[in-house]
């Protein structure tokens, strides 16, 4: 299994409504991909340990059987389109890749 966490850290201007648009096009677009197997998305937990960062906005996990279909997600037509459609509200997008 390959795991995909992606977190996400909306400009400060964002309106409320691209955070909730950035998370419907992760089910809507990014969840298409044939290779994706599981993918989830939430809020920071709010959770108060000095080990946690709930600084994001946004936080998106995608399952894939192997790093082979994490190649083919990265350059699918459908993740390219939810990165245009919603890049222009990210301050920082920081990737962690694990297996």
């Amino acid at each position: 299994m390959f795991i995909h966490s992606v977190y996400f850290w909306f400009q400060p201007d964002a309106p409320p409504a691209a955070v909730a648009a950035t998370r419907q096009d992760c089910h809507d677009l990014l969840a298409q991909i044939p290779t994706v197997r599981q993918l989830w998305t939430g809020r920071p937990a709010n959770t108060p340990r000095d080990v946690v960062d709930n600084s994001y906005t946004l936080g998106l996990t995608v399952a894939f059987d192997d790093a082979a279909g994490h190649d083919v997600y990265q350059v699918h037509a459908l993740h390219l389109e939810f990165i245009a459609r919603n890049k222009q509200h990210w301050q920082r997008v920081q990737v962690y890749d694990y297996q």
